[in-house]
């Protein structure tokens, strides 16, 4: 993972760095648009907490949880930010050629394999039932 550090052109830039591993394009049919309801405002709409309006548009991504594709392995394509959740996540490409999201395992670069199962390595990345060992 290269991390490149800003040319410091202003106090706030001093100390920035970027990883250049994430990309910050996400799957058109993993995600979708989030109603931001609520900014503050009650049932008629109007404001009764401060200063919680505005804010960027974000995008859902669907993320899978259950990891039920067992037994075929996927590739790690691309490792994004996630705004809803304030965490990393990983675009993987399964062998049958679905396509989904999941958190980002510590550790997992781009071209890694993982596999969820009962029967498989106990590595990072991996999802094993909670009743297998």
């Amino acid at each position: 993972m290269a991390i490149h550090l800003y040319k410091t052109s202003t106090p706030s830039t001093r100390n920035g760095t970027v990883d250049s591993q994430v990309k910050s394009n996400p799957r058109n049919n993993l995600i979708y648009g989030q109603r931001r309801c609520g900014k503050g405002r009650n049932a008629r709409g109007i404001i009764t907490a401060r200063h919680r309006g505005g804010g960027h548009k974000r995008l859902y991504r669907k993320i899978d949880f259950r990891r039920n594709e067992k037994d075929i392995y996927g590739r790690i394509v691309t490792i994004e930010y996630d705004p809803n959740r304030n965490a990393y996540i990983c675009l993987i490409h399964y062998g049958d050629g679905e396509k989904r999201y999941i958190l980002h395992p510590r550790g997992a670069i781009i071209g890694d394999t993982i596999v969820s199962g009962t029967e498989v390595p106990i590595k990072m990345g991996n999802a094993l039932p909670l009743s297998a060992v």
